[in-house]
């Protein structure tokens, strides 16, 4: 069942975004060839508790970590660790943060010092179809609009769309209703309506579509071993269009 958030849930995940943007600027500054992810990790969570809020991820379903951190070829869901960080990779750090029992959720993609071509096409086009995503939302749009956008985007530029994962309600739970795919049809699926809070996610691969998961249970990487991006924000659907929960 897809809820309408009330004016006093609505102001909560707006904390609670708030602190998962803050987040992400703190960690920018940090992301460089030498560290590992281990102590990325380490800065979200102290963050994340100093700012009064807790780790959304941290055992979630067993997740042994306060973010996902995935280099490269890994699309989601890595695990924090040892690896360091080397020149020319690309890392996308997924963090939710929960805020008096409200959640925040927000990826991004970014650069570890200088990044191929390749790389640099990948993570634009990725950001550039999230916000195509996003521009179709207001009231009376329907969910089939924002996957249908996405996927014209990844198609123009020849980016493969995963479609084993897809974005989400997010409210008093991190993942609630309903799904918010990364295709579709124009003119299908549920009803957006003002109140409504849902995560927009495009998950675009360099290569093929197809994905598999690791030993780990956890992290997901392409099946040909190109590069992956991930840029998402949380947003809440409002009469005229959205706001986005997770600014930056």
């Amino acid at each position: 069942m897809i809820s309408i958030k009330s004016e006093r849930e609505i102001e909560l995940l707006k904390q609670a975004g708030q602190i998962v943007g803050d987040t992400h600027n703190y960690l920018k500054k940090h992301i460089k060839p030498g560290v590992t992810t281990k102590e990325l990790d380490k800065l979200a969570y102290d963050y994340i508790i100093a700012s009064g809020a807790t780790p959304s991820f941290l055992n979630y379903e067993g997740f042994p970590a306060s973010i996902c951190t995935s280099i490269n070829e890994e699309v989601v869901h890595g695990i924090p660790s040892n690896r360091k960080l080397k020149n020319g990779d690309i890392i996308s750090i997924d963090i939710g943060a929960c805020y008096k029992g409200y959640h925040g959720d927000s990826a991004w993609t970014y650069a570890v010092g200088n990044i191929s071509d390749d790389k640099k096409y990948l993570m634009e086009y990725t950001e550039e179809a999230l916000y195509a995503g996003l521009s179709v939302i207001k009231e009376g749009a329907r969910i089939g609009d924002i996957g249908a956008i996405v996927s014209s985007v990844a198609k123009k530029y020849n980016l493969g769309v995963v479609k084993e994962l897809v974005g989400h309600g997010v409210g008093s739970n991190l993942h609630e209703d309903p799904d918010v795919p990364n295709y579709g049809t124009k003119n299908t699926g549920p009803l957006l309506k003002a109140g409504m809070v849902i995560a927009v996610e495009p998950m675009l691969n360099l290569g093929t579509a197809k994905v598999y998961i690791l030993d780990d249970d956890w992290t997901i990487i392409t099946a040909d071993d190109l590069p992956s991006a991930h840029f998402e924000h949380t947003i809440v659907v409002t009469k005229s269009g959205y706001e986005i929960l997770t600014k930056r």
